[in-house]
């Protein structure tokens, strides 16, 4: 029995460094995306940068989810 819950343990380290391990590579293209793609007027670039940086645990989610659909109507990129 023990070895099936330390089976049990292992995978859900696993998938729990999967999961972070992606959320960090999405983290990293959001900051990509938001340098390349923002435009430089004003300090809108360098705010998002700041925003995904700082508040890593929700800001990419709010750039993707907020600003990026924003950006790509207005701007069409």
């Amino acid at each position: 029995m023990e070895a099936g819950i330390a089976g049990f343990g292992f995978l859900c380290t696993a998938i729990g460094a999967v999961l972070s391990i992606a959320y960090t590579v999405f983290g990293i293209y959001t900051i990509i995306d938001a340098a390349t793609k923002e435009p430089s007027e004003g300090n809108d670039k360098i705010i998002w940068i700041l925003v995904i940086l700082f508040a890593f645990g929700i800001g990419p989610l709010i750039y993707w989810f907020v600003r990026r659909p924003r950006r790509i109507e207005q701007y069409g990129q």
